[in-house]
């Protein structure tokens, strides 16, 4: 583990490596899951107020899902996340040529709404756990990922060279510069291990 500023980041987000596979994986991580994309207050209350601007962007059955349950639902753990469409898919999620894509980001590349997509998918694979004095950063590993391990190997991509521009977004250049630096302490060179 290493810690940075109020958070604990597990070694394997410095040391795993990952590059999404889009075209493996079809965008499956929007379609399955025990719920929604977890979603911070601030989020929530801003997918309220841009709804009628990114509902144009977004597919029937996800309007209707969003009319029925609202822009953003509390799952059975007691978090906000994204409504879903008959219990699987995002209510959020657009499909194009076969692969789920978020209808939020959709608009987003429209220049309908400065909000690109919530954190939470943003960051993904890493998911952020709040405790009461930190924050534990981790890598989630999932089964639907494998192609994305297997490309970040090829690239050499590691979960935090991956997820660099949502942990910006998440906590700033400085948390970045400050995780980089640790990095390099912690990870040592295939070519010193005995």
């Amino acid at each position: 583990m290493i810690e940075v500023d109020n958070t604990i980041v597990s070694l394997d987000v410095v040391e795993k490596k990952f590059f999404c596979d889009i075209g493996q994986c079809k965008g499956y991580c929007c379609v399955h899951g025990a719920s929604g994309a977890p979603l911070e207050d601030r989020e929530a209350e801003l997918l309220r107020q841009i709804y009628p601007v990114i509902r144009a962007f977004l597919r029937e059955e996800g309007i209707r899902a969003i009319d029925s349950q609202g822009t953003s639902v509390i799952d059975i753990d007691g978090e906000v996340v994204t409504p879903l469409i008959d219990g699987e898919e995002c209510a959020y999620v657009v499909f194009e040529k076969g692969i789920a894509r978020c209808g939020i980001e959709r608009a987003y590349e429209h220049g309908a709404t400065k909000f690109n997509k919530p954190l939470s998918c943003h960051l993904y694979p890493v998911r952020i756990k709040k405790y009461q004095n930190f924050e534990a950063v981790n890598y989630d590993k999932w089964h639907i990922c494998d192609p994305a391990r297997t490309l970040g190997e090829k690239m050499d991509v590691t979960v935090f060279d991956f997820t660099r521009a949502a942990l910006l977004r998440r906590y700033g250049e400085d948390y970045c510069t400050k995780l980089e630096i640790a990095r390099k302490q912690f990870i040592i060179p295939e070519e010193d291990i005995p």
